[in-house]
C-alpha cells in the first residue's frame, strides 16, 4: 500500500470554479517589455506573447496568505503527504493568438495523483489541466502542468 490515500484520490477530477479575465493591450504591452520581447506584434500589444496566460488567472492576495515560494495556496489541491513540491513538467497546446478585448475563461481541473519511488524514498505527481477558451466558446490553450512532490 503506497501513501496516497482514498480521501487524497478523490480529488481526481476536481474542478476549479472558472476564472474570467479580460485581455488588455496595456497588460500585454507591459508582459511583452517585463519578458524581453523584440517583435513588434507583442511590444505594440495586437497579440499576447507565448506564456501571456501563465499568471493571468493567479488569485491576487494579500502577501501573508502566500507561500514561501511567493504563490497563492492552490485550493483546488488536496492536503498530501508530501510537502516538498518541485516542477515536473508544462505541456502547453496553442489553438488560437490571444488579442486585445479577449474575454478569455480560464478552467482548471486535477486530472491525475499517483505515486512513483525514487532514490531518495516515495514521490507523488499530480497533473492539472487549463483549458482557456474565449467567452464564446473558441479553444484558446490547453495547458497541462505536472509538479511532483517529496
Amino acid at each position: 500500500m503506497g501513501i496516497l490515500s482514498e480521501d487524497v484520490l478523490a480529488y481526481i477530477g476536481r474542478k476549479a470554479p472558472a476564472r474570467t479575465e479580460v485581455v488588455t493591450r496595456r497588460d500585454i504591452r507591459k508582459y511583452a517589455i517585463a519578458s524581453g520581447q523584440t517583435q513588434r506584434k507583442y511590444l505594440d500589444g495586437d497579440v499576447a506573447p507565448p506564456l501571456f496566460h501563465v499568471a493571468l488567472f493567479w488569485d491576487v492576495v494579500p502577501r501573508d496568505e502566500l507561500t514561501p515560494d511567493g504563490v497563492s495556496v492552490d485550493r483546488l489541491l488536496p492536503k498530501f503527504p508530501l510537502e516538498r513540491a518541485m516542477a515536473g513538467g508544462l505541456d502547453i497546446r496553442y489553438h488560437n493568438l490571444i488579442r486585445p478585448g479577449d474575454v478569455l475563461i480560464g478552467n482548471r481541473t486535477l486530472t491525475d495523483i499517483y505515486e512513483k519511488s525514487g532514490r531518495s524514498g516515495a514521490l507523488i505527481f499530480y497533473e492539472v489541466v487549463l483549458e482557456i477558451t474565449r467567452e464564446d466558446g473558441t479553444p484558446v490553450l490547453t495547458e497541462k502542468t505536472t509538479r511532483l512532490l517529496r
